[in-house]
């Protein structure tokens, strides 16, 4: 009887323990980058592009930095919120078509 008091006792213990750690990572990552951030960088890269900070040899290696990056973008933006992706879409569109 003596054994099957301790494995209830350790039985019990353990899951206090698993249940303190969820608790503890609540504050989030500063060197995590966001969604807005690498839209952000893709802003960066237009401007910076268009106002000619990069040589000519380094334009392919920018372009495709900056295409892989668009099509990321596209991939993760609609999964995150595909309301909030269809409404920003529609008021450029009807901005160009007038």
């Amino acid at each position: 009887m003596a054994k099957e008091e301790t494995k209830n006792t350790e039985t019990v213990e353990a899951p206090s323990t698993a249940t303190a750690q969820p608790t503890a990572p609540a504050q989030p990552d500063p060197m995590a980058l966001s969604i807005g951030d690498l839209k952000g960088l893709s802003s960066i890269i237009d401007v910076a592009s268009s106002r000619g900070a990069f040589k000519a040899a380094e334009l392919a290696g920018v372009g495709i930095l900056y295409n892989k990056l668009q099509a990321f973008l596209a991939k993760v933006a609609p999964e995150q919120n595909p309301e909030g992706a269809v409404a920003p879409a529609t008021a450029p569109a009807t901005a160009e078509g007038k």
